[in-house]
């Protein structure tokens, strides 16, 4: 599980240099071929291509006419590559994808269990903001069990 947050900086290049910890984990249990991509284009997810791959299944499993599935699978298409990381533990994010997310000097790496999440450090701190987690979301996941 990718857990926890650490700084880190995309390059003049697009790299993202992969946060040590999660380096070690990502390459331990699934190897260097990453899928990175977004839904909104506000933040990369990165993939372990494996864990994209189940995930590509379980999309397949709906009929082709289903609109959000479309719509979902042209984002992810539109923002994605799949990549591998270098000896260095660095991706190239794609330049649609770093330009719509302003992928450029200090980010954020975040662990999102099965997957990575990369954010523009202001732009994060502004969703934390804008969308405060309220007493409504403490109750939602209370609810679930959580």
């Amino acid at each position: 599980m990718f857990r926890g947050s650490a700084p880190a900086k995309i390059d003049d290049k697009g790299r993202l240099k992969v946060p040590t910890s999660f380096r070690r984990l990502l390459e331990e249990r699934y190897g260097r071929e990453v899928f990175i991509t977004s839904v909104v284009g506000d933040s990369v997810q990165l993939y372990p291509l494996a864990v994209w791959e189940d995930f590509e299944l379980r999309l397949a499993n709906l009929p082709s006419t289903d609109r959000t599935k479309r719509r979902y699978l042209e984002r992810v298409a539109y923002f994605g590559q799949q990549a591998r990381l270098d000896s260095q533990g660095r991706v190239v994010v794609p330049p649609l994808l770093r330009e719509s997310a302003d992928m450029t000097g200090e980010v954020v790496v975040a662990g999102r269990l099965d997957h990575l999440e990369v954010w523009n450090h202001e732009r994060l701190l502004a969703r934390f903001r804008d969308q405060p987690f309220t007493d409504d979301d403490f109750e939602y996941l209370s609810e679930r069990g959580i």
